[in-house]
């Protein structure tokens, strides 16, 4: 598919309703890949240079194609010519030599970390991001109505994954699974079965898995789905820079009291948050409440986990998966219009597997509106 080669893609009033929503004070050279596509709709090879007040301007690198106002060509960054004595930059996401060599080339006398004012910028959803992520969560949820197609008796976890890999992909799944942060790292989402949903990740996932390798210790692990487990699955939702995030479970035979009790209690819980998550809302008191609705049903010594347990219940998601706000019981947010949150109460039963579900939700001034339509009941796979 060929696409314009203009260097936005954005509306002029869309791009300005970003810029302005991040209320930066000093100028800012922008070079992060998810930042340039909230910014311009587009990933390039170069720099967005933001001055308050200003039209954008825009240093290009490759593709050398691109086309617009206020665009240089250049190879280094030394080519830039600004001269910024007070310059913005992600610092969260530049190497500490690209950031002294950008420094240096704008003859900045000091650099502010800016990245902190994108990411509550990109918190609040446009109305043009809400509806590419309503399409999303449609066509994420198409891909899992035919998860039960694709399980045979004697299946591994991995073999499955690989599967449900295929199907999102011809559904138009870009296969990119964008993380915020240099210490986060999944392929293409999580499929846990069995004692495996028990394995301690490094990663600060809801859920961990051994994995294939020690390289990249998260997720599948070659597990055989035997009768009595959970399935837990929790793919990738992006099918056009936007990500829903969803995950349903499904049963391989009869599970046990416990793990239907807390497949319940999750799907209680995701119902409960929804209709207390207005605008307002204090993100910590959402986490208490479901905390507090687990240790009710008797489930909190496995509630967010069993031997390691995650510190939050639910999530920002929009171009990564990983955004603001958090529901986690330190955050001092509260939810706002227009907020993107994925909730997801998961429990790990021993023997059994993980269960419970998770939504991705867009916060409207009546409530949290749930835009990943899957049932949530467990589905049989046997």
């Amino acid at each position: 598919m060929n696409y314009p080669l203009d260097i936005c893609l954005l509306s002029p009033d869309e791009q300005h309703r970003r810029i302005s929503g991040l209320q930066l004070e000093v100028p800012a050279l922008i070079s992060d890949n998810a930042n340039l596509f909230y910014l311009t709709g587009r990933v390039f090879c170069g720099y967005l240079y933001l001055e308050p007040g200003r039209e954008p301007r825009y240093f290009v690198k490759r593709p050398s194609e691109l086309r617009g106002e206020g665009i240089s060509l250049i190879r280094k960054p030394e080519e830039i010519g600004l001269s910024c004595p007070r310059l913005g930059l992600e610092l969260d996401s530049l190497s500490y030599s690209q950031a002294m060599r950008l420094q240096a080339a704008l003859g900045a006398d000091e650099i502010i970390n800016v990245s902190p004012k994108i990411m509550l910028g990109r918190a609040v959803k446009t109305p043009l991001e809400q509806k590419l992520l309503r399409e999303d969560g449609v066509r994420h949820a198409a891909v899992y109505s035919r998860i039960p197609g694709l399980f045979r008796e004697g299946m591994t976890d991995i073999e499955l994954q690989a599967e449900i890999e295929r199907i999102d992909r011809l559904e138009g799944c870009l296969g990119q699974f964008r993380v915020n942060g240099p210490d986060m790292e999944i392929h293409m989402g999580n499929v846990i079965t069995g004692r495996n949903a028990d394995t301690p990740s490094p990663y600060d996932f809801a859920m961990g898995g051994a994995g294939l390798s020690p390289s990249l210790p998260v997720g599948a692990s070659g597990e055989e789905i035997k009768p009595g487990q959970a399935v837990m699955i929790d793919m990738n939702g992006n099918f056009n820079g936007y990500m829903t995030d969803m995950t349903r479970t499904f049963a391989c035979g009869k599970l046990s009291e416990k793990a239907l009790r807390a497949h319940q209690c999750s799907i209680d819980i995701c119902h409960t948050l929804a209709s207390l998550g207005k605008p307002g809302a204090e993100c910590k008191a959402l986490y208490e409440k479901a905390k507090e609705m687990a240790h009710e049903a008797g489930l909190e010594d496995c509630f967010m986990g069993h031997k390691y347990h995650a510190g939050f219940v639910g999530h920002g998601v929009g171009i990564q998966i990983n955004e603001l706000p958090v529901l986690a019981p330190r955050s001092k947010m509260t939810l706002t219009e227009g907020n993107v949150i994925a909730i997801e109460p998961k429990f790990v039963i021993e023997g059994v597997g993980a269960v419970g579900i998770e939504n991705t939700y867009i916060c409207c001034a009546d409530g949290l509106e749930c835009i990943t339509p899957a049932p949530e009941a467990l589905t049989q796979l046997l």
